[in-house]
């Protein structure tokens, strides 16, 4: 923080088509910028200066800027000359280029700037206030007063100012001054004076301050005047930052005590409903958000967001503004770290306010607009002042200050918004998929981020199938994106799917496909992630996850995914669960998971999770925090490792409550172990490998809002602090339940993770081929597709090589699996058997006239498959397939219709497309 810088968001889905969504509320599809934000984030050229944009004003489509800068230039795409623009340039609202009214600034001794714009109610004159001492060349004294349709100063208009003016606000007859001036027309007014609108004489109006004057607006009945800038008192009474005046005499209305002495008022803004400020700070305690004031000018809501709100702009309900905002915790937003320049909220709460925290009442949530910029140059501030402006009924939002960028592309000191046009595209989801039971596939991905789109479209894709199997709509926020899911229970047991998923904004900008997310669905309950679920689990990392950086969350709920920070390694197995996948692994030094997903702990919670390491430096295994990839402030509930492999289970409560595993009771052992701590009414218990290793009285812990982390965050002042606050090791399996889990559940995780699992084995075809009636004599063994149909005859082979059952297990599901192609009508209204094939073929000398024979009774048969390039799946008897395990076995498609089905052969390059037997192996 400096003087000079200075939700959690719901999950809403709607359900077409199959399957069933996970904690579901019907909601309307998005429209275009979702509302109440009324712009859209992305930039349009716009001409720029080579300074910095102090101050903004618009009259009749006409954009007028001043600042500090002499040249205005075209934006970077469109090239060309620059163009002269002392202090001052004037743009077309529509177009952004440089009107024909031109004004310089200037002063004879030092920089001139302009630093307050503002227009007259009948939109006929443009006042202007900063440090300068001629308009074009007429003597002014930091304050002028410009004819608008001809572009002249007012040369009857020259009231004596002889320091900057730094804000400005009128009414009919009367213009309000504020800044760091001690006199007016030789006469004393500290900081804040009036003059008469059209002469600039100066009026009776004394609202004296002891620091300058940064803000000033007029109340919405004329009769009070608000004061905002570093003042301490007014007209000799104590008020900070801010006051209330009377319009005529500058009598002080009303005080406020409740800014700290370290922070500001740098702009003041109203609506019909009330009154906003932005505000900055320097040091530590500083307030840098914004105020919301009812029209009593008492407090309504406080955003105290830091990073210097220099800017604040009501519109239609939203409240924009300008900063450099880097750290929202205390509005339960996003945690310090990135910068956030261009923000809005709207203007109010919508219904019951939530509970004072600290004696405040917090500000209203963040919307879905989130332009970029950056600090720039100058101060570092970033963007400085804002105004809307209407041509040709398409309304436009400026932007002005001393940024060089506006998302992420070159553009100095201007740029604008509009209401429509909106062409940016969500993210890409990143998708996964999991199955612990027959018939249920849940589908799941981290929900994608649109500038100026909070409420998106996701259409999931099954099988590369080009029409979605299932349509929804999610939110999610620039710095809240929780995981959306949906439950497929169209699928069968022992077959495999694949799954993409896209994202569409209101304006129909479709995302990318997702990553292709694989899964093949168990023939029975996998027992132990299904007891993980079923006890409770609100937060189920498996890592599973094939690509960086999301970690998919697979508890029921299914909202709180995590973030991989330093890249950890993905696929280490195999895993701590008997048939599970993978684990993760950190390297000890800087990797680590955090949830993406701010939350408060109630006061009985479990955390779980496997481990395997030999690491000597210790380290955190979970634990919760108040940031995500920096160190947190606060941090507690977790379990971390010593150097010499002891395990601790710690919360804190007005001090550290711990339990230790015993002096010899060390798991650096490069074993897998499952270490669960739990807190509840009855207090804390540590458990190592399902057994009890120690409890306490601790019933409570600190309560704020923060992120659950995996292999890493703060360890600083704890008991037995390790060398290294990362974990050097594998970690698998982890969970966190808003309950205390019994000994007898946690025994049972233990137990479970050890029972026998089922195994798949994927068998692909090791050779195929099909005949044709039409052509007896020819062999299509090279070819890239396979044919089906009774009349004329098509008919497909396929040989594969069948694995023996692994000891102690037998075969307890089978299926054929195939793609159809990419040609036109490949699919089929038959119905397509699978038999097996008696007689002796090859690929390369099958022909119709030499085909082989076919068995009489069906393995399997599919009835009817639809057009499209797909992937299919025929249930095969499992008796009659175990009875041919561990030898090559052939099988024969066949029809009896007249509609051909064309698919994929082995030879074919496309995704997924060989044709392949689905093995499920498990126990008797």
């Amino acid at each position: 923080m400096r003087r000079s810088r200075g939700l959690t968001a719901a999950l809403v889905l709607s359900l077409t088509g199959a399957g069933a969504g996970l904690g579901v509320v019907l909601m309307p599809s998005a429209s275009a910028i979702t509302p109440p934000v009324a712009f859209t984030a992305d930039e349009l050229p716009t001409w720029q200066p080579n300074g910095v944009v102090f101050a903004m004003a618009e009259a009749n489509g006409t954009v007028f800027a001043g600042g500090t800068f002499s040249a205005v230039s075209p934006p970077d795409a469109v090239g060309g000359a620059e163009q002269e623009a002392v202090n001052f340039v004037a743009l077309d609202a529509a177009t952004g280029n440089p009107t024909a009214c031109k004004l310089a600034f200037t002063v004879g001794d030092g920089t001139a700037t302009v630093r307050a714009l503002t227009v007259s109610k009948d939109g006929k004159t443009l006042y202007a206030g900063g440090y300068f001492g001629a308009v074009n060349g007429t003597p002014v004294s930091s304050l002028a007063a410009i004819d608008i349709e001809t572009c002249t100063p007012k040369a009857s208009f020259h009231p004596g100012v002889p320091a900057t003016v730094r804000a400005l606000d009128v009414t009919d007859d009367t213009l309000y001054v504020g800044g760091d001036f001690g006199t007016v027309e030789g006469q004393t007014r500290e900081r804040f004076a009036a003059v008469d609108a059209a002469s600039g004489a100066l009026k009776p109006f004394t609202a004296n301050a002891d620091e300058p004057g940064r803000a000033i607006k007029v109340s919405n009945d004329g009769k009070k005047v608000v004061l905002g800038g570093d003042f301490f008192t007014v007209n000799g009474t104590n008020s900070h930052a801010l006051a209330v005046v009377d319009a005529t005499t500058g009598t002080v209305a009303k005080t406020y005590s409740n800014i700290p002495s370290n922070s500001v008022v740098k702009d003041i803004a109203a609506d019909a409903t009330g009154y906003y400020t932005g505000n900055e700070g320097s040091g530590g305690g500083v307030f840098d958000g914004r105020i919301g004031l009812g029209l009593d000018f008492n407090e309504k809501w406080r955003d105290r967001c830091l990073g210097a709100t220099q800017f604040v702009l009501p519109y239609d309900g939203v409240l924009y503004s300008a900063s450099h905002g880097h750290d929202c915790s205390t509005e339960l937003e996003f945690p310090d770290g990135k910068r956030n320049f261009l923000m809005a909220q709207p203007t109010d709460h919508a219904g019951t306010a939530p509970a004072p925290v600290d004696g405040f009442v917090r500000g209203p949530r963040k919307l879905g607009w989130h332009p970029t910029a950056n600090d720039g140059i100058g101060e570092g501030i970033g963007p400085r002042v804002m105004a809307v402006a209407e041509k040709s009924d398409v309304k436009y939002l400026w932007v002005g200050g001393e940024f060089t960028q506006i998302n992420g592309k070159p553009q100095a000191g201007l740029t604008r918004f509009a209401n429509t046009g909106d062409v940016g595209a969500p993210t890409t989801p990143v998708a996964s998929a999991g199955s612990v039971k027959p018939g249920e596939v849940q589908v799941r991905w981290r929900t994608s981020y649109d500038q100026d789109d909070s409420k998106l479209t996701y259409r999931i894709y099954r099988n590369g199938s080009a029409t979605p199997i299932q349509t929804m709509t999610a939110d999610s926020l620039e710095f809240e994106r929780p995981q959306a899911s949906w439950t497929d229970t169209t699928v069968k047991a022992g077959q495999s799917y694949t799954y993409r998923v896209t994202a569409t904004d209101g304006a129909g900008n479709t995302s990318a496909l997702s990553a292709s997310a694989s899964v093949t669905v168990p023939t029975s309950v996998q027992a132990y992630p299904d007891k993980v679920r079923a006890d409770g689990a609100n937060l189920y990392w498996r890592y599973d996850d094939t690509s960086s950086p999301y970690v998919a969350d697979s508890s029921a709920g299914g909202n709180t995914s995590g973030l991989q920070v330093g890249a950890p390694a993905l696929n280490q197995g195999p895993g701590a669960i008997t048939g599970s996948s993978t684990a993760m692994g950190f390297n000890g030094s800087s990797q680590q998971v955090y949830s993406d997903h701010r939350q408060f702990v109630g006061s009985s919670f479990t955390v779980e999770t496997w481990f395997k390491t030999n690491t000597t430096r210790g380290g955190k295994l979970i634990g919760f925090g108040n940031n995500t990839s920096s160190n947190s402030g606060s941090y507690d509930k977790q379990l971390y490792m010593t150097n010499t492999g002891r395990l601790v289970f710690g919360v804190y409560n007005g001090s550290t409550r711990t339990i230790t595993t015993g002096l010899f009771e060390t798991y650096n052992d490069n074993k897998w172990h499952h270490v669960v701590g739990t807190q509840g009414p009855g207090g804390m218990t540590l458990y190592v490998d399902g057994q009890n290793k120690g409890t306490n009285s601790a019933t409570t812990s600190t309560s704020y809002a923060g992120y659950w982390h995996v292999g890493g965050d703060n360890l600083n002042s704890w008991p037995t602090r390790p060398t290294s606050n990362f974990f050097a090791g594998q970690i698998d399996e982890t969970a966190v339940y808003p309950t205390a889990l019994t000994q007898a559940q946690v025994k049972s995780h233990y137990d479970l993770a050890k029972a026998p699992a089922d195994t798949v084995s994927k068998v692909p075809a090791a050779e195929d081929t099909y005949i044709n009636q039409g052509a007896p004599s020819t062999a299509y063994g090279t070819s890239t597709q396979l044919a089906v149909r009774g009349t004329s005859a098509y008919e497909s082979y396929l040989r594969f090589t069948l694995p023996a059952a692994p000891a102690g297990q037998v075969l307890k599901a089978a299926s054929l699996q195939f793609k159809t192609s990419t040609q036109a009508g490949a699919g089929t209204a038959d119905t397509v058997s699978v038999v097996p094939v008696t007689g002796a073929w090859s690929g390369a000398g099958t022909t119709f006239n030499t085909k082989p024979t076919l068995g009489t009774t069906p393995l399997g048969s599919i009835a009817g498959v639809p057009d499209g390039s797909a992937v299919q799946h025929v249930d095969l008897d499992t008796a009659a397939v175990s009875a041919v395990l561990g030898s090559s076995y052939s099988l024969g498609l066949t029809s009896t219709g007249t509609d051909a089905m064309w698919l994929w052969s082995s030879e074919s390059t496309a995704a997924d497309a060989a044709p392949q037997l689905i093995l499920t192996f498990g126990q008797k």
